[in-house]
């Protein structure tokens, strides 16, 4: 067995069993036998009924309901955001190191209302949850245990809490190395507690002390740290309360590296191998894809996290490896944004539910395909980029929406929905109101009318006026010579339409006015999820476009660039100017004692 996953040598006698491979997917395939039954049984019995009993294979299985490390990662950090209402004002996701072996840990660290010692033992039994509010996230009691396992062979946990003016600290160990190794067929999760008396950690002893000292040797034995000394510096970073989750041997994938990848940048966690296929055909269609949200999610834990949650926090942080992630609202990114108000049958008897979708264009378009709706949950990320429409259809190309979705309840692994009824209704509806959009508004990012009578006014126009790339070209040569920002010409937020408007006039006054981008259609066109003839983008102003749109497109991010690190700098004078102005009003206040005393003498 390779040394990074024995988490500790002591107390492993020669028969002890190691895990099969490194690789999360194989780990739970292995057969270990059985020990046999132990004396300790008769101990963990209580009550006066049979206790149904779980085999530490179960850990593994029930880890397998995240199939994405990022997946198992997002519960930890919902844990920490359903405890802004105890306090908690940040979540630190980070690297360590593993003392015994030099191995990377997984660390999570958020300063929540922590957990007492019954509460940590809630915590690590399988299936049991408090959270049953209509604002939590978590609801089933498995999360933790789901995501730690998924993203390493073990876990230990430590958390400090108030209740009532009695200060805890208690230390849990879930260990599916432990369990294997000492060939467990049942599953142990050893506890220590301890109470803070007028400054002073005592053990808070709840069972017995041979209890109690057991439980800390197995997890001096399995853990990173090798004395009860050491588990409780784990606590000085804290304050008065607060979570520490560290996870170690962490998984590999099949070519023996780590699933996580912590070397190639120093501000993220990437996962290895996600990233590769981009879909793009050109070189710089591929280098603006592989930055954009939609493809560095899928590997790139500051992306993924930045649109984790659909509400910006107040005063609260996720702060990733050192540097708080900066939040993304997907909706104030869209051009020709429109909203939509949708309101599904949710019961005969319940309340009328209304939701609204944020539906637009991707600012990158029509360059970019990149289309999909972001369906949220309590505020919290389900499905990123869902392709409600066929990936090959030109309908919807570019069109990206928004919504949160609470009337349906989403899988256990918050990536995705069951398709019940409901959620069959919802993607029904998602379809007419995409489709009804870009039959309103294609036009607008260089494609033909839908409507064959329109469309033939619309080549018309674009002849008049030289296309749809005039005005860009015409503002921004007009910007270029006052010296003005080429910026403008792209703003954050697209809510009016006016800011891209064509030319031809008469075009743009017929579409709105022949009814054909009304978003109250009762139902939905068959014919218009297919492709077809129409909808096809100019071949004549094509070209122009993606030159303009890559052009444009490649100056505003330079101009952010530039305006953040003007931010930065001008951050940096006020600084500076602060500092200064209190050494000058500190020498004037040496100099004003100075005169005061030279007269006193005088």
């Amino acid at each position: 067995m390779p040394a990074v996953m024995s988490g500790g040598t002591a107390g492993v006698d020669g028969g002890g069993r190691s895990l099969d491979c490194r690789s999360f997917w194989k780990a739970g395939a292995s057969e270990t036998p059985s020990a046999p039954i132990r004396e300790f049984h008769d101990a963990l019995e209580t009550g006066d009924f049979d206790r149904a009993r779980v085999h530490p294979k179960f850990l593994h299985t029930n880890a397998t309901s995240h199939k994405w490390a990022f997946g198992a990662i997002s519960e930890l950090l919902d844990n920490a955001v359903d405890e802004i209402c105890n306090g908690a004002t940040f979540i630190k996701v980070d690297k360590s190191t593993n003392t015994k072996d030099n191995s990377p840990m997984l660390v999570f660290q958020d300063d929540g209302g922590g957990m007492d010692p019954e509460g940590v033992r809630q915590c690590m039994s399988l299936g049991f949850s408090t959270k049953k509010s209509k604002t939590t996230i978590g609801q089933y009691g498995n999360g933790f245990k789901t995501s730690t396992m998924r993203l390493g062979a073990d876990a230990i946990v430590f958390t400090r809490a108030i209740r009532e003016n009695n200060v805890t600290l208690s230390i849990g160990l879930l260990s599916y190395t432990f369990l294997r190794r000492t060939m467990k067929d049942d599953i142990v999760v050893p506890m220590l507690d301890f109470v803070v008396q007028d400054g002073q950690i005592a053990p808070l002893v709840y069972g017995s002390q041979g209890d109690w000292d057991s439980s800390l040797k197995i997890i001096l034995d399995w853990s990173p740290f090798s004395s009860k000394e050491e588990l409780l510096q784990q606590f000085e970073d804290m304050d008065s309360h607060g979570t520490k989750v560290l996870i170690y041997n962490l998984w590999m994938n099949d070519d023996g590296l780590l699933e996580l990848d912590f070397d190639d940048d120093d501000e993220d966690i990437l996962l290895r191998d996600q990233g590769q296929n981009s879909g793009a055909s050109t070189k710089v269609q591929k280098e603006i894809i592989q930055q954009h949200i939609s493809h560095r999610l899928r590997f790139s834990l500051r992306a993924y996290s930045s649109i984790l949650y659909l509400k910006k926090f107040e005063n609260f942080q996720i702060i990733l490896r050192g540097k708080p992630v900066e939040q993304i609202n997907i909706a104030n990114e869209l051009k020709f944004k429109k909203v939509v108000t949708y309101k599904p049958q949710v019961a005969y008897d319940s309340q009328v539910v209304s939701v609204r979708v944020d539906i637009g264009f991707a600012k990158e378009a029509p360059v970019l395909g990149i289309f999909g709706i972001n369906v949220y949950h309590k505020n919290r990320l389900i499905m990123p980029f869902w392709k409600v429409l066929q990936e090959a259809s030109s309908r919807g190309r570019s069109v990206i929406g928004v919504l949160e979705a609470n009337f349906i309840e989403p899988a256990h692994d918050k990536q995705d929905f069951e398709r019940t009824p409901l959620f069959i209704r919802l993607e029904t509806k998602l379809k007419q109101i995409i489709v009804d959009y870009w039959k309103e508004k294609c036009h607008l990012i260089g494609y033909q009318p839908i409507d064959p009578k329109l469309r033939s006014q619309y080549k018309a126009a674009l002849k008049d006026s030289g296309g749809p790339g005039v005005k860009i070209r015409h503002e921004a040569s007009t910007a270029q010579k006052t010296g003005g920002h080429l910026s403008n010409l792209l703003p954050q937020t697209y809510d009016d339409e006016a800011a891209f408007r064509l030319t031809a006039n008469r075009a743009g006054s017929a579409l709105h006015s022949s009814g054909q981008g009304s978003m109250d259609s009762a139902g939905l066109e068959e014919d218009l999820v297919d492709i077809g003839s129409l909808g096809v983008l100019d071949p004549n102003c094509n070209e122009k476009l993606s030159e303009e749109n890559l052009v444009l497109f490649t100056r505003r991010e330079d101009l952010r660039q530039r305006d953040t690190q003007l931010k930065q700098t001008i951050g940096e004078l006020e600084h500076e100017l602060e500092e200064t102005r209190r050494k000058c009003s500190q020498l004037a206040a040496e100099l004003q004692l100075r005169r005061s005393q030279q007269q006193h003498y005088m």
